[in-house]
């Protein structure tokens, strides 16, 4: 590259040239750009220029020059870290990458940390990556807290400043949930048992869609039965059109109105005038797809419902904060479960039933693994077997069946008559009447309404139940069950007669030793009550 003094010769003799009229004259050239730089030595061949900024190409040059020259010396000087990398890189600066209100996506990759709670107030941390699900954080917790594994253990989200819950399904990933919570906003994850996570596809379609709040969006389906069309629904993963009343909240006012509402593949929507379907008094209401629907906790507090059956549906774009919310209230249980499981039809589709058969093949891998000796059994997987041989058969007689019961009534009460003519230190002993304290079942001295929302919280299904301690009667006790999504209480009396201690729930007729003894009798018979007891509600610490 020529310097300063060869640019002074080169146009020195192009002006000779020029005034020699060795060459034409042309016009006056524009100066040399960067690119042209390298044609300065053809000066003679093209058309001299008559006005030449000498200047123009000694400032090219020299910046040029001045920067390679500046080059090495920058590398030169000695490596300073910076001691604030997070505010020079978006991609790592919790400020500049975060969503507005937010706590910012999931980096791949990277190790987050997870607070989960359990019911008694106890929390874990946990460090996971970005892709784990909600059941393998379950499966992890259940490991580590040496739980019964089963499928009823889930996790839940819960938001205590909107008073709104739900369960996580199976296949959510925990930090993507935990990463749309806003800053400094009081949610958690709690770990706890649900019962009716699954219920959907172990109970009949008719106890969970009743036949007032379904009905056929296709011509072809009205000559199937409704019971078949339910069934079809559930296999397929759709979700069947739903209609009933339910109570809305209006967004400016603090005002409830009852409105016929229908959930239909586009969304969900509700009538302006009465029980009409006709497109014109049809209003769109929420996309199901871009939205969580949550449990309302609390709602005649916060939100002034009607009835304790509310339910929300929370778009994703709603951070915080009640604005945004779609608030909802049903008349009861029964409606608000089977709006809740249409939504999850909706919503996840297959994908649910999918959750559901992964978790009975765990189950099947492991058998030494079961869920609780309180599981679900059908009656007519049972069969009568006689055991007093060498050998067991099974009894096909009906005759001799009924002998068989018989016989076996009888010696549960001989069993009971030996445990009665124990010495009486045997069963005055701190061991013998604290006994039922150490099972999972036991509560201790709750009250009614926390049983009620402790059974509501771990899922209405028939067969939940919990022993407590009563609070009306300092010597008795009481057995809250579950059945037909509604919680009642049968009271268990202690009874003395000829200086023997049983329990009984029916006046006497039905005695037993101690309350293990009650609770496994009705395990397998139902007794006086409505249903047998199936799964106990239990809290674990984290």
């Amino acid at each position: 590259m020529p310097g300063p003094a060869g640019g002074r010769q080169e146009a020195a003799s192009a002006a000779d040239d020029a005034m020699d009229g060795g060459a034409q004259q042309s016009g006056i050239r524009d100066p040399p750009g960067v690119g042209s730089v390298e044609q300065e030595g053809d000066v003679g061949e093209g058309p001299p220029a008559t006005d030449l900024r000498r200047s123009q190409p000694l400032f090219i040059h020299s910046t040029s020059r001045t920067v390679s020259e500046e080059e090495p010396r920058a590398s030169s000087l000695p490596n300073i870290p910076n001691p604030f990398p997070e505010l020079c890189s978006p991609s790592n600066s919790p400020i500049l990458s975060s969503l507005p209100g937010g706590q910012g996506p999931p980096r791949e990759g990277a190790c987050h940390l997870v607070k989960v709670f359990s019911e008694d107030g106890s929390c874990r941390s946990l460090e996971v990556s970005a892709g784990t699900t909600a059941r393998q954080l379950c499966e992890m917790l259940v490991q580590r807290t040496h739980a019964l594994h089963d499928h009823s253990w889930a996790l839940v989200e819960l938001h205590q400043h909107l008073a709104l819950e739900r369960c996580l399904e199976d296949h959510e990933s925990v930090v993507e949930v935990q990463s749309a919570w806003p800053l400094g906003a009081d949610s958690r994850f709690v770990f706890r048992k649900n019962f009716a996570k699954y219920e959907l596809f172990k109970s009949s379609a008719q106890s969970l869609f009743p036949e007032v709040m379904v009905s056929s969006c296709l011509e072809a389906n009205k000559s199937m039965a409704h019971s078949e069309l339910i069934q079809n629904f559930l296999n397929s993963g759709s979700c069947p059109e739903v209609q009933g009343f339910l109570q809305l909240r209006e967004a400016s006012r603090k005002v409830w109105k009852r409105f016929y509402f229908s959930l239909r593949r586009s969304g969900l929507y509700y009538s302006t005038k009465g029980t009409s379907k006709d497109p014109r008094h049809l209003q769109y209401f929420a996309d199901l797809t871009e939205s969580n629907i949550y449990y309302v906790t609390q709602g005649k507090k916060h939100y002034g419902t009607p009835t304790e059956f509310g339910f929300c549906i929370k778009p994703y774009k709603v951070r915080s904060g009640v604005k945004g919310l779609k608030l909802l209230c049903s008349e009861d249980e029964q409606s608000r479960t089977c709006w809740m499981a249409a939504f999850r039809l909706f919503k996840y589709g297959m994908q649910l039933y999918r959750n559901y058969q992964q978790a009975q093949a765990r189950l099947s891998q492991h058998p030494w693994i079961t869920p609780t000796p309180l599981q679900s059994v059908s009656d007519s997987a049972l069969v009568a077997m006689d055991f007093s041989g060498c050998t067991g058969r099974v009894i096909e007689n009906p005759s001799e069946v009924l002998t068989a019961v018989l016989e076996e009534a009888q010696a549960w009460r001989k069993k009971t008559t030996h445990r009665y003519s124990l010495p009486a230190a045997c069963q005055s002993s701190p061991l013998s009447a604290a006994i039922h304290r150490t099972q999972p079942w036991f509560h201790g001295r709750i009250s009614r309404e926390d049983t009620q929302q402790l059974i509501g919280r771990q899922g209405l299904v028939d067969g939940v139940f919990l022993v407590r301690e009563s609070q009306r009667n300092p010597k008795g006790f009481v057995l809250s069950l579950c059945h037909l999504q509604k919680v009642k209480h049968y009271l268990i009396l202690p009874s003395e007669e000829e200086g023997q201690l049983y329990f009984t729930m029916d006046d006497g007729q039905t005695r037993f030793a101690d309350l293990i003894q009650l609770v496994e009798f009705h395990q397998i018979n139902r007794g006086i009550l409505p249903c047998k007891l199936r799964h106990y509600c239990t809290c674990v610490a984290l």
